[in-house]
Order: C-alpha cells, then sequence, then structure tokens
C-alpha cells in the first residue's frame, strides 16, 4: 500500500514537473524566436493581412515564430482592440493561427528525446559563453526547444503507470464509443494547462504508449482546439466591441470545425491510420499529421465564409464599436502628384484628427487621475499609440508634398503643419507621463490630499480647455481663439507658480508626504508643459494669418 502511494506521487510529480519544463520550454523557444525575428511580428499582422486568405498567411508565420497560437490570436485582438485591423481581417489570422499552432506537434513527432539534454546543454553554452546578441537568441531557442523534449520524456514516464490502472483502461474505452466525453476532456484539460500544444503533447505521448488508441485520441485533439480558444477570449473581457467579436469567431470557428469531424469521424479515424500504414508515420507523428489535417482542411472549408462568419458574431454581439481609428484617413498618394495643395489639404485634416485624439486622451488621463480605473489608462494609452502613428504617417506624407513645387502660402502651411504635429506629439509623451504618474502613485498606495487633489482637477479643466480651443483655431483658423489660447496659457503657468507653493505650504503642515507631493508636481509641471505646446499651435495659425 505503502508503495502505491509512493508510485501515485513519483507519477504525479514527474508529470507536473515535466508538464512545468515542456511549457517553459515551449515559451522560452517561442521568447528567442521572436527576438531573432526583431519587432516585426506586429508590422507583419498590420502590413500584410489586406485580405484573409494574406491573413491566413500571416497568422500562420507569427504563430510558428511565437510558437503560440493564443499569442497571435490575443496580438491580433490587440490589434483589432487598437483599430489596426478589421473583424474579418481577424478572422484569416485566427485561422492561420490555428495551423500554425500544429508544427509543435510535427515537431515533437520527430523522435529527438534522447538528445534533449545535450541540446539543453548546447543551449546554455551559446547563451553564457557568446557576447553575440544573435548567438544568445539562437541558444535560447536551442534550450527552449532541448527543454519541450525533455518536459515531455518526463511526462511520458510519469504517466506509464496509468496503463496498469484500470479505470484508466475503462476511461478510454468510454472515449472510443462517446467521442463527446472526449472532446469535453480535451477542452477542460486545455483550458487548465492553458496550452493546446502541451495538451495535445500529453495526447501524443499517451498514444506512443498504446494508452488511448487513435479512435479515443482525435476527439481529445478537436477539444484541445476548442479549449485554445479560451485564452482569447479572456483576452477581450474588458475589451471594444470588435474585439470581443474577433475572440468569438475564434471559438465558433473551432466548434464547427469540431462538430464537422465528429460527424465524419469514423471516416476520419480511417484516413489517418492509411496515412500512418502508408507513410509508416510513428504515433507521434500520427497525431501531429491528424492535428494537422483537421486544422487546414477546417481552414479550406470556412475561408471562404469569412463575411457570414462576421455577420454572425456581430449579431451575438450587437452594438456600435468604440475602437480607435488608427490610421490615417485622408492621406490620399493620387493628391501628390495631380494636386500638392489639395495633398495638404488632406494633411491639415489627418493632424486634427491627431489633436482630437490628444484632447481625449487627455480627458481620459484626467478621469484615470479621479477613478483609478484602468479603462482610462488603457485608453489613454491608445490614444498616444494612435498619435505616434499619425505622426510618422503625416510627416512621411508632408515630406514627399515638400518635394513637389508650393506656392508661398502652401508652403508657410507645410511648415505650420509640422510644427504642429511635433507640438501634438509632444502633448502624446506629456499625456503618457500623467498615466506613468497615475501608476507609481496607485502602485505604491500613495495617497494625494483633497486639497492636492481639487488643485489637479482644476488645472486639468484649464488645460483640456486651452487644448480644445487651441485645436478649434487649427480647425478654422480664428484669430480670436488663437489669441484666447495665449490668454489660457498664461493662467496655466500662473497656476502651476501656485500649485507648487501650495503644495510647499501642505509638505510643511503634513498634509501631504514627500512622495505623494513628487507624483502632484511632475502632474502639475506635465500639465504646464501641455499648455506650452497648446499655444505653439495657436502662434503658428496667428504665425500663418
Amino acid at each position: 500500500m505503502i508503495k502505491l502511494e509512493l508510485d501515485w506521487q513519483q507519477m504525479i510529480f514527474q508529470f507536473l514537473g515535466g508538464l512545468g519544463i515542456f511549457l517553459f520550454g515551449i515559451k522560452y523557444m517561442g521568447d528567442g524566436l521572436q527576438k531573432s525575428a526583431g519587432d516585426k511580428l506586429r508590422d507583419i499582422l498590420d502590413k500584410y493581412t489586406t485580405n484573409p486568405i494574406m491573413g491566413v498567411i500571416a497568422g500562420i508565420i507569427v504563430t510558428v515564430l511565437i510558437q503560440t497560437s493564443t499569442g497571435t490570436t490575443v496580438l491580433t485582438i490587440g490589434l483589432v482592440n487598437a483599430g489596426f485591423m478589421t473583424l474579418k481581417q481577424a478572422i484569416g489570422v485566427i485561422m492561420g493561427a490555428n495551423i500554425g499552432t500544429t508544427v509543435t506537434a510535427f515537431i515533437i513527432g520527430i523522435k529527438i528525446s534522447n538528445y534533449a539534454l545535450p541540446i539543453i546543454a548546447a543551449g546554455t553554452f551559446l547563451i553564457f559563453f557568446f557576447k553575440n546578441k544573435k548567438a544568445n537568441n539562437f541558444g535560447q531557442i536551442l534550450f527552449g526547444f532541448g527543454a519541450l523534449f525533455y518536459g515531455l520524456k518526463l511526462m511520458e514516464g510519469g504517466m506509464k503507470p496509468l496503463r496498469e490502472l484500470q479505470q484508466f483502461q475503462d476511461l478510454t474505452v468510454s472515449m472510443s464509443e462517446n467521442p463527446i466525453l472526449g472532446v469535453v476532456i480535451g477542452t477542460v484539460f486545455t483550458i487548465i494547462v492553458q496550452s493546446s500544444s502541451a495538451t495535445i503533447g500529453v495526447l501524443q505521448a499517451l498514444h506512443a504508449q498504446d494508452m488511448i488508441d487513435l479512435r479515443a485520441a482525435l476527439p481529445v485533439l478537436f477539444g484541445d482546439n476548442i479549449g485554445t480558444t479560451i485564452t482569447a477570449v479572456l483576452a477581450s473581457i474588458g475589451a471594444t466591441i470588435a474585439a470581443k467579436r474577433a475572440a468569438l469567431t475564434h471559438v465558433i470557428f473551432n466548434l464547427i470545425g469540431t462538430v464537422i469531424v465528429l460527424l465524419i469521424l469514423g471516416f476520419y479515424t480511417g484516413f489517418i491510420a492509411y496515412l500512418r500504414d502508408a507513410l509508416g508515420l510513428n504515433p507521434e507523428m500520427t497525431i501531429a499529421f491528424a492535428h494537422g489535417i483537421f486544422n487546414v482542411s477546417n481552414t479550406l472549408i470556412q475561408l471562404p465564409f469569412v463575411a457570414v462568419l462576421a455577420l454572425i458574431v456581430t449579431k451575438l454581439i450587437p452594438g456600435k464599436d468604440s475602437a480607435i481609428e488608427y490610421k490615417a484617413q485622408h492621406l490620399d498618394p493620387r493628391f501628390l502628384t495631380s494636386s500638392p495643395s489639395v495633398a495638404l489639404g488632406q494633411a491639415q485634416e489627418e493632424v486634427l484628427r491627431m489633436a482630437e485624439f490628444s484632447t481625449k486622451g487627455l480627458e481620459e488621463a484626467s478621469e484615470y487621475l479621479k477613478t483609478n480605473q484602468k479603462k482610462h489608462a488603457e485608453m489613454a494609452t491608445q490614444f498616444e499609440d494612435a498619435i505616434n502613428n499619425l505622426d510618422r504617417k503625416i510627416t512621411d506624407y508632408l515630406i514627399k508634398i515638400s518635394a513637389r513645387s508650393l506656392s508661398e502660402n502652401d508652403s508657410k502651411k507645410h511648415s505650420m503643419l509640422m510644427d504642429t504635429i511635433r507640438d501634438i506629439e509632444r502633448i502624446g509623451d506629456h499625456m503618457e507621463n500623467v498615466i506613468e504618474l497615475v501608476d507609481y502613485q496607485i502602485t505604491n498606495k500613495l495617497k494625494l490630499s483633497d486639497s492636492a487633489m481639487t488643485d489637479l482637477d482644476e488645472m486639468f479643466t484649464l488645460t483640456i480647455s486651452t487644448l480644445k480651443e487651441a485645436v478649434q483655431c487649427l480647425d478654422t483658423g480664428d484669430l480670436v481663439a488663437a489669441n484666447s489660447v495665449v490668454e489660457k496659457e498664461e493662467k496655466i503657468d500662473k497656476m502651476e507658480r501656485t500649485l507648487r507653493k501650495k503644495h510647499i505650504i501642505r509638505l510643511n503642515d503634513g498634509q501631504c508626504t514627500g512622495a505623494a507631493g513628487i507624483v502632484f508636481v511632475d502632474i502639475v509641471s506635465n500639465l504646464e508643459r501641455i499648455g506650452d505646446h497648446a499655444v505653439n499651435i495657436a502662434e503658428a495659425v496667428i504665425g500663418e494669418e
């Protein structure tokens, strides 16, 4: 009896330890691949998803690089959330991610578990004994690759005693007779482990030891595919409507695929068995082929119905999407050659959008300070990202315009827009500084006095009002509004000096701590600088007239 308990303990410890090493291996290898690829993953998804087919290809590439379909899907949801990608584009990427994730199963199918430790040693050598970054990244990939196989080997050893257990034998028989049970087990296990690659690795190990036959293994495999969608659903909580729709698409896509294949399970099992015998596949590679063929077939079947899928999730999650439109809307390259003057007008429209993002972002920063609700910080950060993106796009567009012959008035307008872009971009940076200061305040549990909060609220109100008026005069060329901005900026400067003095009095009276005071003074300083940039915008408009 004592021996049996020890066996159970060893089995559980070995399995969980192996699972941990396996998951770490996948993550570490993915991180190494990601570093080797540089900061290109987001660019791949942003640029090469013009249609669903390109989206599928982009999804495959990114998933192979980061070794996790969940990672690709979460990244995609982030891009949809930010307005960089439409729902239809995202569906293509999600389909591609499902295909890309099968690569891990094929890697496991290559029987090199016996060489796992030397591979780990080689990776460690490259990480610790080379200063070259490329060598370090390659070492990280090798270490993760070896850890993946070593973890798998430990899991195999841990699961061996299950073969003798009558309850386990009964369960595998039940799964053969009732495929739905297998799907549920696969789904639940993947939700717990949060990695379909790990659960499929376990399935490959069980099948390799003849502990589960092919007919019982395939439904578990399909369940793994459903379970991996849950992480994407969790990532979409609190996100925009479009991001929630993208996550739901992932669930529906895998559910439809599973239903289709369960209807023809007998045929599909026979087909995989035929491939195994015809190609002489080992058990691990048999599961990898079953996984790969299923995901590729599912994509080919559903790819023509991307618009239908988009319609279904739009009906299931109704409402108007509030995603920020990051991409430039007015920078038409055709005007660069045909009419540089019109192109300047287009650039001004885009600069106005950029300026509006800065006012909205500052309002979100103000709300974050008052409420400490994370959603305001996330929105402000998105506005800052949008400002940075438009800064690059508009600057490139204006540089192309400057290569053309411009009239004196157009040259003035061109210079004014270039200066204004720089000011708005700096406003975005100060807005981000405010968010980071509030984050610091929350993390360190610093309490600002009621008097300090009232002062900051007043300064935020005046600064937002000044910035809005600056945007208005940029839009209309209103000189009265421009002069009003100059007057308000003088009030902001005066308010900054007054608030600093009030802060010192509070500090001396013990109403405020030194650490909280630093946050207060830095926020005031950032708001004063935003006022300076707002007046720069107004003065540029005055100078243009």
